[in-house]
């Protein structure tokens, strides 16, 4: 079972899966209506369960707290807390932006965490509450997530590149681009080592980071978006190269927040793929879907 409905990973993984992958979301689960968590877990009955629900909205959580704080905390530990007692294996899925980026070094699970702003806290929040009920549970750490549908980065940019003539993308923040369909396939093969360990998956048990290949800029992400579009007729915008602070947000972002995935790779031999071998097949189906984006 992956909660998340509509979501980027869940929609991937139903996508990759779709004999064995139930996916829940709004109105029957909602993490705002607890009752209904336990409700869902009484009448799908998973093996397992995968948390891709969310708050994502980096910027609105500034003055949406207590709504973030319920979709990335106070949630996912009843949720943990369901699991732990029903012994259903669980895959929480969380974030780079629990680090504020100075180490200037790719992050290792054991790192110190200090995020910058109310999105990362109430993720950390969630990690910490997830650990606490359910020590067996996997914690994913992922970072720049993409998918052919929903809201991200990579439809952003090309949506934009049809109006405009000139993009500023930030160049100074650096990070780990990961396409979900990658991720949900790394999400897989941990399900199935978790399924088969049986009574000893509660020792694989912790956090393990799940990222792209690779590490790029903002402005280097989109200069390759462009870039698998060109040979498909896509509009070609200038862009240009700017600094964090000449794009002020209400968050802040961490200037670096690249993550060694290492550890999963030692524990369960995942690797996720370089960052630009999986770029190209996802710029081409939304290219496909052209109309879709708008004007």
């Amino acid at each position: 079972m992956a909660t998340g409905g509509t979501g980027q990973l869940a929609t991937a993984l139903a996508t990759a899966r779709p004999d064995g992958v139930q996916v829940v979301g709004r109105p029957a689960f909602d993490f705002d209506r607890p009752g209904t968590i336990a409700d869902t877990l009484q009448a799908v009955r998973p093996a397992l369960v995968v948390n891709a629900a969310a708050w994502t909205a980096v910027d609105a959580a500034e003055t949406a707290r207590e709504a973030a704080d319920r979709a990335n905390h106070i949630g996912p530990s009843v949720l943990a807390r369901h699991c732990a007692a029903l012994r259903i294996p669980l895959i929480h899925i969380s974030t780079d932006y629990v680090f504020d980026g100075s180490k200037r070094a790719p992050y290792v699970e054991t790192d110190p965490t200090n995020p910058t702003g109310v999105y990362g806290a109430t993720k950390l929040a969630g990690e910490e509450a997830v650990r606490a009920a359910d020590p067996g549970a996997v914690i994913l750490r992922t970072s720049w997530v993409y998918a052919r549908l929903g809201k991200n980065f990579v439809l952003t940019m090309l949506a934009a590149g049809r109006r405009l003539k000139q993009l500023r993308v930030v160049a100074d923040q650096l990070g780990c681009p990961t396409n979900a369909d990658d991720l949900a396939r790394a999400v897989l093969g941990v399900s199935e080592r978790l399924l088969s360990a049986g009574d000893a998956a509660h020792g694989l048990g912790g956090i393990y980071h799940a990222a792209g290949g690779g590490e790029t800029s903002w402005h280097g992400f989109a200069q390759a978006i462009f870039e698998a579009a060109r040979p498909l007729g896509w509009p070609q915008p200038d862009i240009e190269a700017i600094a964090t602070r000449d794009w002020p947000t209400p968050a802040k972002r961490p200037l670096d927040s690249r993550l060694d995935c290492g550890r999963l790779d030692a524990v369960f031999g995942i690797r996720l793929p370089h960052w630009r071998s999986s770029l190209g097949p996802a710029v081409a189906a939304v290219c496909a879907r052209a109309p879709a984006l708008g004007t």
